[in-house]
């Protein structure tokens, strides 16, 4: 079963603190087309809290969508709120996520990262089982939220067709396996 009528993915929204500065890195150092803005949002009632689970005083000035490759877009958030947390969340936190970007060459993208200044976290990384045949590094927007770059020109181990063919081995798969004691 499932949700019925899924298609797939629309859109990736974020909250970030500067919107122009958000601006500048999507489009400039991304490479992200923008598209258009809305807002501003506010209400004197509920709406807020009822509708987007925020504190009801809580605005958004400006929201802003983006077209990243030509494909996904994102829907860029400035709030203001006041109860509003700073912190941006770690990969290991409770809400804690990425958004991955696929280039065709990750050194090449990772050069220009680097010669924008952008806080590039280690260095690439190759993948081995299912992913083999992957490269990929995680990077910090200027607001701290963290992206990441993949890229797998010549394929993955795994075709998704034919993934019931990848089998872990035994040994993996009983340190890995949920309950395993």
């Amino acid at each position: 079963m499932g949700l019925p009528g899924l298609r797939g993915v629309d859109h990736v929204g974020f909250t970030v603190p500067d919107l122009d500065e958000a601006t500048r890195f999507l489009v400039d150092v991304l490479g992200c087309e923008y598209l258009y803005s809305l807002g501003p949002f506010l209400d004197a009632g509920t709406w807020m809290s009822d509708h987007l689970d925020v504190h009801p005083r809580a605005t958004i000035p400006e929201n802003r969508f983006f077209r990243c490759g030509g494909q996904a877009i994102f829907e860029v958030f400035q709030y203001t709120a006041p109860d509003q947390r700073r912190s941006v969340p770690r990969n290991s936190d409770i809400g804690g996520h990425h958004v991955a970007l696929y280039v065709d060459d990750l050194d090449a993208a990772v050069a220009h990262l680097r010669s924008h200044d952008v806080a590039v976290l280690g260095t690439p990384t190759a993948s081995t089982g299912a992913h083999q045949g992957q490269r990929w590094v995680y990077f910090r927007a200027p607001w701290g939220m963290q992206l990441e770059l993949v890229s797998y020109p010549d394929g993955k181990a795994v075709d998704p067709r034919a993934a019931a063919r990848w089998t872990a081995a035994p040994a993996e798969a009983s340190t890995t396996s949920p309950g395993a004691s």
